[in-house]
């Protein structure tokens, strides 16, 4: 299967809502409110300082996988991390090298921004494969683990 990388635009929305409902439902069995889903994706398409997705596109034209990048400011280092999130890729394009060609795309943007220091991502601890997948591209496991308080008190989650 040949794909072509490309950031995702506008019109990629629903194929982006309905592959960010399919990774909440497959990884945590959570069902999330597709207009706060919605939402929240077109709020990441129309503002680059948000994040940006890119696309992995079959022979077809299909969007068969999608990845989102977020970025975090270090003071202790002085530069940008970029966080890899909200990566799906389609059952039938899986174990094809969608994700190894989306995070390639994602490791030479960061390579060609000099304030981009380091790439990082969530697993979930008993992921094996994902972990495999993630050290194989060159990623190393860190000490650090993730806490949250979510939702904030008064407010509602976006979850069921």
């Amino acid at each position: 299967m040949g794909l072509t990388i490309r950031p995702a635009t506008a019109a990629d929305e629903a194929v982006l809502v309905a592959y960010n409902a399919a990774i909440a439902h497959e990884t945590e069995h959570k069902t999330l409110d597709p207009a706060v889903l919605a939402a929240g994706v077109r709020a990441v398409l129309a503002d680059p300082a948000r994040g940006f997705y890119t696309v992995a596109e079959n022979d077809a034209g299909e969007v068969v996988a999608q990845m989102m990048v977020t970025f975090e400011w270090s003071d202790w280092r002085n530069g940008w991390f970029w966080w890899v999130q909200s990566v799906y890729v389609r059952p039938d394009a899986r174990r094809l090298g969608a994700f190894r060609a989306l995070y390639r795309e994602a490791q030479a943007r960061a390579a060609a921004d000099p304030g981009v220091i380091g790439i990082r991502l969530y697993v979930e601890r008993d992921n094996a494969r994902a972990r495999a997948t993630y050290r194989a591209l060159g990623m190393a496991e860190t000490t650090y683990g993730v806490m949250e308080e979510y939702p904030l008190p008064g407010r509602t989650s976006a979850v069921r």
